[in-house]
This record gives structure tokens, sequence and C-alpha cells, in this order.
């Protein structure tokens, strides 16, 4: 039985290094992307996130390209030595070494943690220190998960958060129109990988409807949660990374 081709829905500038990372595994896969991520309304607040940095004690980045558009504003500043940098997954962390932030400064959950998420960031971040009084930056898009924050601000951190980039519905060019009505055509050819429930609305909103006979992968269980009331099925976790992936896309 051929397998099937994997379509990765992350935001445009993520897809390279996975499509990449994904046929060195052997994987068939080709970028769908279902969420594009554009600059910030407004540069202004970044600027200013910068200028304070030094006397902020955590930075939160929720995704990569968190780290992607707040460094974009760094007007020539680097990460300064007493600043913690959290983020729940490696592609994050990957992004924020590449950046010059050092390893002892970067908290994530851990290695084996059962899923990556604010949960398991605030198991590592917890016992970290007091937080009463602490000054923190949420970095993330225009809206989101605010249990993080919650939990910081009951500890008693000051918590900001900071739009560093803004979502939007998918803009797909003619190959990946293409794609998307061949994947609708023939579901036993394609399966997908989704990290964001957003994109699983897209695609319904693309499709005008439940994606019938579609397969999943989720890197979350919300997420998974989102494909299967959409239609997806089976629907099968993977941890964020394409070596989980490539074993999560046997189960599918």
């Amino acid at each position: 039985m051929t397998a099937p081709t994997l379509l990765v829905t992350r935001p445009r500038p993520q897809c390279a290094a996975w499509l990449a990372r994904l046929a060195a595994l052997g994987v068939k896969a080709a970028a769908l992307p279902l969420i594009e991520i554009l600059p910030a309304h407004d540069p202004a607040p970044l600027r200013a996130a910068w200028a304070v940095l030094p006397a902020v004690d955590l930075a939160v980045f929720v995704s990569p390209n968190a780290v992607e558009h707040f460094f974009a504003q760094a007007g020539g500043m680097t990460w300064p030595p007493r600043t913690l940098a959290a983020c729940v997954g490696p592609g994050s962390a990957q992004a924020l070494a590449a950046r010059g932030v050092p390893a002892a400064s970067i908290v994530q959950p851990a290695a084996d943690a059962a899923s990556l998420d604010s949960e398991h960031l605030w198991e590592q971040l917890a016992p970290r220190r007091d937080w009463a009084g602490a000054r923190v930056l949420l970095l993330r898009g225009d809206g989101g998960r605010e249990w993080l924050a919650e939990r910081l601000a009951g500890a008693g951190a000051r918590v900001e958060a900071v739009a560093v980039y803004h979502r939007a519905g998918p803009c797909l060019n003619a190959a990946e129109q293409a794609l998307l009505g061949a994947a609708q055509a023939d579901p036993a050819g394609f399966a997908w990988l989704f990290s964001s429930a957003e994109a699983v609305g897209h695609l319904q909103g693309l499709w005008g409807g439940a994606p019938a006979g579609q397969r999943a992968i989720a890197t979350h269980p919300r997420i998974a949660e989102a494909a299967r009331a959409a239609g997806f099925g089976p629907v099968v976790l993977a941890r964020p990374d394409p070596e989980a992936v490539t074993r999560a896309l046997k189960g599918v």
C-alpha cells in the first residue's frame, strides 16, 4: 500500500524546515499552509517591549512566529542576561537559540512531558522562583489562551500581553489550490498534519463543510478534538517534531 502524502499546514515560514526534515526521514510531504502570519498592525509596542526587556524577568514566546516577529524589531539589541525566555515547543526553543538567547535562559516543558503546552511549561516555571512582583511579557499573536497568564498573575506576577504578529486566513497560490483539490478528491492519498485548531477551521471554510474521509495527525489533544469535531478520522496524536510525526503517520 502506498504511503499517503503528508500535508503540512503550519504557517508558510515554518513549512520548508519541516519538509526538509520529513524528507530526510523518508516521508513524502507537501506544504499546504492554512494560516498566514503577518506583521503586527502596530510595531510600536514591540519596540517598546525591547526597550524594557532588560528589566523584564520572563518573556513567554507562544510560537516560532512570535520569536521571528519579536526579534525582527530588535534594532541591534541583544538578549539581556537576566531575562528568561519561555516557550512550549522545540521549534520555538531552536528559534530562540538561533537568535543568540543562551540555553541557560530558555525554559520549556521537560523532554519527556506528556504534551507540549502551557500546563507543562508552568511545571517548569512554577518552582523556578517566587513570581510575586515579577515582570512578565507574553509575546503572542492577536489573542490566544490565557491559562499561563492567569497562573503567573495568580502567583503575583505583573503580566503584559504584546501582539507581535497578526494571524489571518490562508492565501493559497495556484499550486496549493490544486493540491487542496487533489486531497479533497482522493482522501486515501493524503493525511493532514495540524498544529493549530484554527487551521482546522480554515480548512472547513475552504471546503464549505466537513472533510469526509480525511485522516489527520494533531500535535495536541485540543487540536485533535477540533479535528474530530470537524469530521476527520482517524485522528492520532503526535508530539510536534518530525520524528514523532513520522511514527504517527503509520497509524492513520
